[in-house]
């Protein structure tokens, strides 16, 4: 009789909770009202006469593509229903053939090892430059990538905008380069979707010069979660390559809960995009006025960034360093929830970060300010206690590769404990959840810093994704 599932999100719906996190509709609040009025349990259906196909769309689903498709400037744009993952899978598999190198920052999200997988692509990693006093990797610039374009087999280039914090590089520079060399750039763009809708705001990846752009409409655009996009901006990238990869990797049962979210989120961005975000930056600039007074806390901004290669942050992602209270962001995240019923989007060792999206209102703002407060009072109280060792969000150096991902995930693996899997060929990927930046991929060696660093993780108790043995008492590696 039990519904342990059920239960579990009514507990939390019943605390009436302030959601600072993802999905950015914020438990409704900032639907499309045309989702909000419609009938979900009646549009819940299969492909039905006159409701068209997703893998063959020609009716509905094809106008409501080339809409999305003329509010962002793309050839043309896929609704996907598998995340934004299996946009990053496609367009990796699209570009990339087995033994192709694929270039790309070590701060990308897990997801594309699905991608390198299937592709058999051959990763060139580019370690990102870290965010003094906050710990985070950014991501890189064209002087990274001159010295490995003009080298042959290099088939893309992948880049993140923004990144999970809310930082973006000099993306314009990447794809100036990239087109001097005709490689494709492809992006994931998954924290982005409502950039291009105000000009305070940073440029978004289509409008600086991408070939193909991955959107998560779900985390600021107003779409139900796992509904995103993917646009073609250029013909580098064979649109129905693109096509038969989706055709492959996507469901056979697409949710047209899903698709009719993404119909209505593009409709509600063309027609109020822009004052919903005047709204939500005035909110934003209210809250990092009251944040920056609270004692031991610093809040990311423009300033920050002069030494690491960003140019630019988004103020909605709201990034707190706490480490001048002597807590982790671990601890400070579980506080917020726990305390005052705050969930934040996510937390590494030395910040929180809470995701202001369009529809948030100054009441949750005003929340986050006064636990915030509150927090920082009792942590100067108790300071001087002893304090649990966090691993830094940076990680440690990038191992060696030995093979590629592919061959290494498909080939024979067993476990060993972690404390003896030194100078092994790791077999499976390994990454702190959120941000999913991967400690370790398939097909490299496993060095004493990535077990030093995999040590710590287990200390702490932080959350895994990736790993057979999420407590990480043993590793999977390659024979």
């Amino acid at each position: 009789m039990h519904i342990p599932l059920i239960d579990s999100l009514e507990k939390y719906r019943r605390r009436n909770p302030v959601r600072l996190h993802v999905p950015g509709h914020k438990g409704g609040q900032a639907l499309s009202p045309v989702m909000r009025q419609g009938d979900l349990p009646g549009w819940d259906v299969t492909e039905l006469e006159g409701l068209d196909d997703l893998h063959n769309p020609d009716g509905a689903i094809a106008a409501a593509q080339q809409l999305a498709a003329n509010l962002y400037g793309a050839r043309h744009t896929f609704f996907l229903v598998n995340g934004t993952t299996v946009g990053i899978h496609a367009l990796i598999s699209a570009t990339c053939a087995e033994g192709d190198m694929l270039v790309l920052p070590r701060n990308a999200h897990r997801s594309v090892l699905g991608g390198l997988v299937l592709s058999g692509a051959r990763p060139v990693f580019l370690e990102p430059e870290i965010v003094p006093e906050f710990g985070f990797a950014a991501g890189f610039g064209k002087d990274r990538l001159k010295q490995l374009l003009p080298r042959r087999g290099v088939a893309a280039v992948l880049a993140v905008h923004p990144c999970y914090y809310g930082v973006v590089g000099d993306l314009a520079g990447v794809s100036e380069l990239c087109r001097r060399y005709s490689v494709p750039l492809i992006v994931d763009e998954a924290h982005g979707t409502h950039l291009r809708f105000h000009p305070a705001l940073p440029a978004d990846a289509l409008s600086l010069g991408a070939d193909a752009v991955v959107q998560s409409v779900h985390k600021t655009g107003g779409a139900f979660t796992q509904a995103s996009w993917l646009h073609l901006g250029t013909g580098r990238v064979q649109r129905e390559q693109v096509a038969r990869t989706l055709r492959l990797l996507q469901t056979s049962s697409p949710s047209y809960l899903l698709l009719a979210s993404l119909d209505a989120a593009r409709q509600q961005l063309a027609r109020h995009g822009g004052d919903m975000l005047d709204e939500l930056l005035e909110i934003t600039q209210e809250t990092l006025r009251e944040l920056t007074r609270i004692p031991g806390l610093v809040v990311l901004g423009k300033e920050h960034l002069g030494t690491c290669g960003a140019l630019d942050h988004d103020p909605t992602r709201l990034v707190v360093s706490v480490k001048g209270l002597g807590l982790s962001g671990y601890e400070v995240g579980r506080r917020l929830a726990a305390g005052y019923g705050v969930y934040v989007e996510m937390a590494d060792a030395f910040n929180v970060v809470a995701v202001l999206a369009p529809g948030t209102g100054r009441e949750d703002a005003r929340a986050l300010v006064r636990a915030l407060a509150d927090i920082s009072l009792e942590a100067r109280r108790d300071a001087g206690l002893p304090r649990v060792v966090i691993p830094s969000p940076a990680g440690p150096p990038v191992p060696p590769q030995v093979t590629t991902p592919r061959r290494a995930w498909l080939s024979p693996q067993r476990s060993v404990p972690l404390e003896e899997s030194r100078g092994r060929v790791c077999g499976e990927i390994i990454a702190v959840y959120p941000p999913g930046t991967a400690i370790i991929y398939p097909g490299e060696e496993i060095t004493p810093e990535v077990i030093e660093y995999l040590l710590q993780v287990r200390a702490s108790g932080l959350h895994c994704q990736g790993a057979a043995d999420p407590a990480l008492r043993t590793v999977r590696v390659a024979d």
